[in-house]
């Protein structure tokens, strides 16, 4: 490795752990803000604050004697309430000897069932609403599109002559009329083998009839991280000319030329701003979610498309956004719940799982192609963390609200001393699976 790809390599690095450090203490501060603001609000005394663990690097205390600090080591955070032994709400019952009833029922332990609950199930919910929230504003922000196909932004393309302009309303493609842009996408459909493609428009209230590049070229929208084009150097804007010595004319080709090399390396000419590369990559395995429900595993090269333009929007209200943001969340919410199923069942590969490291990576690059793919990026592992502290392990909020159904069945908590064993081992559980997922990312998946 000579100096300069050393240099580039360690700013990259850089900006990734930069980037993640900022989503995290973003979503953590949401997260145990949540759990704070309920547990205050039903008469839970806050003890410490604390964003990140291990030294404390800076505090300070409020007029409600919480103690609000950061730590050395920022890779999440805790409250700590009145009564409890340790970040886990561990019952400290030495603390609360010898205090007041009043006293008592500030602390963790000795509040209603009801108000234990609520401020448990508080942080995973806090990090949904601030997935929805960033949804939201990313929406209302970008806009939604126009339902008629008109031109707002055309990208650069290889393509001899002028063809399309900005304001263009398309009206047919090679004869076959687009009223909508739902037509018109289902019309690009049939077009998947045209590199030119016959347009009639609307121009400045004027029928135009012209040849243009196919509405959906192998044109790189965005290239995902990790991933084999990120490797072999491919750029968001690149337009893939052949791919395997076969000619591409649409991305829609591509997925069949790259599961057709099963794994192998595959050849690729690229356009890049006017000049012509050969590059070559190998695909990696991925298990992708299916409109039903499941997941299919293809072979992918890390590349998503897009149209040669994009669509002219409208601002929606935000009643609208609301409601795009809610079915958004709902959808990864489902595709998250359905892959660890999968994963669980053995249907799909277990390289899906990801630790800090690749998440950093994947943050990074977000946070590269700008400030709208970083919030949404910063959405979905905000609304992944939430749900992953509702799974029922003891240690995360969702292994409290095990503890709390127990009690509220049978009338009294747990064994205080089944209640250690069970938390070393969800301690133990979650050791294992963070370095299971270290393993995925520093070493591969096997």
């Amino acid at each position: 490795m000579d100096f300069a790809n050393y240099v580039a390599e360690l700013v990259a690095s850089l900006w990734n752990l930069g980037s993640f450090l900022v989503a995290i203490v973003v979503i953590v501060t949401v997260h145990e803000f949540g759990h704070y603001i309920v547990g205050r609000w039903t008469g839970i005394q806050a003890e410490v604050f604390s964003l990140g663990f291990g030294r404390r690097l800076y505090a300070w205390t409020d007029k409600r004697g919480t103690r609000w600090q950061i730590a050395a080591l920022p890779l999440g955070g805790f409250v700590r309430f009145k009564g409890d032994r340790d970040a886990a709400s561990t019952p400290d019952q030495g603390a609360q000897k010898g205090l007041s009833a009043a006293e008592t029922r500030q602390t963790m332990a000795g509040a209603p069932l009801w108000a234990r609950a609520a401020t448990v199930v508080a942080g995973p919910l806090a990090n949904f609403v601030l997935a929805f929230v960033l949804f939201a504003a990313v929406i209302l922000w970008k806009g939604v599109a126009v339902d008629i196909p008109t031109i707002g932004a055309l990208k650069t393309v290889p393509f001899a002559t002028p063809h399309l302009q900005l304001g263009d309303t398309i009206t047919a493609m090679e004869g076959q009329a687009t009223p909508d842009l739902a037509t018109f996408l289902s019309v690009a459909d049939t077009l998947s083998d045209k590199p030119v493609v016959r347009y009639q428009v609307s121009r400045l209230d004027q029928a135009v009839s012209l040849d243009g590049p196919n509405p959906f070229p192998a044109y790189a929208a965005s290239i995902q991280s990790p991933s084999a084009a990120e490797d072999a150097g491919l750029r968001v804007g690149d337009v893939i000319l052949k791919a395997a010595g076969q000619d591409i004319a649409s991305f829609s080709q591509m997925p069949k030329v790259i599961e057709a090399s099963g794994g192998a390396s595959v050849d690729l000419t690229v356009w890049r701003a006017g000049e012509v590369l050969n590059v070559a990559l190998t695909p990696r395995s991925r298990d992708l979610p299916t409109a039903d429900g499941g997941f299919e595993t293809r072979w992918l090269i890390g590349v998503t498309g897009g149209m040669i333009f994009d669509p002219l929007v409208r601002r929606p209200s935000v009643t609208e956004a609301a409601g795009l943001a809610w079915q958004q969340g709902w959808y990864m919410a489902k595709v998250n719940l359905s892959g660890l199923g999968y994963m669980i069942a053995g249907k799909i590969s277990t390289c899906n799982v990801s630790s800090p490291i690749g998440i950093a990576k994947a943050v990074g690059a977000a946070a590269r192609s700008g400030w709208e793919s970083f919030l949404q990026t910063l959405a979905l592992v905000s609304l992944s963390i939430g749900l992953l502290n509702l799974f029922p392990i003891p240690v995360l909020d969702g292994g409290h609200l095990v503890f709390y159904a127990y009690e509220a069945v049978t009338g009294r908590p747990p064994n205080a001393r089944a209640h250690q064993i069970l938390m070393m081992v969800g301690v133990g559980l979650l050791g294992a699976l963070m370095l299971f997922a270290v393993f995925n990312d520093v070493i591969g998946c096997i």
